[in-house]
């Protein structure tokens, strides 16, 4: 028999013979017993292994085959093992069903409760919170280096949100990134990114992609998206501790750039209302639905080199092209010629050439 006894004071186990006599156990170990009434004692298994301690003496142990336990206990402390083991599967089975109810909430609850959860966030919070997202994309994404366009968009931009319901400053501006896409960022900054610009074929498709932008800050989509990636934050920290930090990082990853996902229907509001934004400017609504299905095309072309980046936030580009085709109206062109050749080489390598040109040509 493999019976082993740490008496609590060495790290060095004794091999021990253990008898039960009434209510008691007996332990002889290196000459010495050890009597531990029943009552108190304390038996976890673990494998084929019983490891008995007592409430009286939690340090010291006695480490036997579960098997020999039971020839030696009888069937009364064999039912003391049984109820522990018991207990032990209930407590997995409880934290089962309570990680599920987590994830649960996480996955299902945080989204359904994003949208009161983002109305109800004071603008002042928000507009704290894109200063940091703001701040970090900035060192990722360095700000174009041509002066007249990212002015022309400056102002194209805040033209658009004069007819939006927000609280929020809109300031548009082009960035260089490695992905043909724009978004929005908490509190109203939003960025145009220098592949998106360059695929752009008119001015009427990018102050659409830009009326869509404005759309999303007015209607409060970005701080839906920022509570659910909250949400995966909250979930994370309780994974791997909430002292690890892994929550906050998962809340700005998940509500930069790249990752801030919205859903259909957010995203048929904000194509709805763009247009909306647009015709009460005056400006065409045309170019979303001529913009949205060249990426569509791309799409069932196969063709993601060109899309992938937008359609990772932007999804449904063919299905969203015909939309706004059925719902657009005609009106007056973004930019003139000039404004237009500005943004287009705001972020070129010769942009600071060519504005003199631009400026003779056009004579501005």
């Amino acid at each position: 028999m493999d019976t082993r006894f740490l008496d609590g004071k060495s790290a060095r186990p004794l091999p021990a013979t253990v008898e039960v006599e009434g209510k008691t156990v007996r332990i002889l170990a290196d000459g010495q017993t050890h009597v531990w009434p029943v009552k108190g004692l304390e038996i976890v298994v673990e494998g084929d292994q019983a490891r008995l301690s007592h409430r009286s003496n939690r340090d010291a142990r006695l480490v036997m085959p579960e098997a020999d336990w039971i020839v030696i206990g009888g069937d009364h402390l064999a039912d003391v093992a049984r109820r522990r083991r018991r207990v032990e599967t209930g407590l997995v089975i409880g934290l089962t069903a309570f990680a599920a109810a987590t994830v649960g909430f996480v996955f299902f609850g945080v989204p359904l409760a994003s949208g009161p959860l983002a109305r109800a966030t004071p603008p002042s919070f928000e507009i704290g919170m894109g200063r940091n997202f703001d701040a970090q994309l900035g060192a990722a994404f360095q700000r174009c280096e041509g002066r007249e366009g990212q002015k022309v968009l400056h102002d194209l931009g805040k033209r658009i949100a004069a007819g939006a319901d927000t609280p929020f400053d809109i300031r548009v501006r082009a960035v260089h990134a490695p992905m043909l896409n724009a978004f929005a960022l908490p509190g109203g900054p939003i960025l145009v990114t220098d592949d998106l610009i360059r695929d752009a074929k008119s001015p009427d498709e990018l102050s659409a992609v830009i009326a869509h932008e404005v759309s999303h800050v007015e209607k409060r989509h970005v701080m839906q998206a920022v509570w659910r990636s909250l949400g995966i934050g909250l979930l994370l920290d309780a994974v791997v501790g909430g002292g690890s930090g892994a929550g906050q990082q998962a809340v700005l990853l998940a509500g930069q750039a790249t990752d801030l996902r919205y859903g259909r229907d957010a995203e048929s509001e904000a194509d709805a209302r763009g247009q909306q934004l647009l015709r009460k400017q005056g400006l065409s609504s045309t170019g979303m639905a001529s913009f949205f299905a060249r990426l569509g095309k791309g799409e069932d072309q196969g063709d993601m080199a060109t899309v992938s980046e937008f359609t990772a936030t932007h999804p449904n580009a063919a299905r969203r092209a015909r939309a706004a085709r059925a719902a657009e109206h005609p009106g007056a062109v973004a930019l003139t010629p000039a404004e237009w050749t500005a943004v287009k080489a705001t972020c070129g390598e010769n942009e600071e050439k060519l504005i003199p040109v631009i400026r003779r040509r056009f004579g501005v």
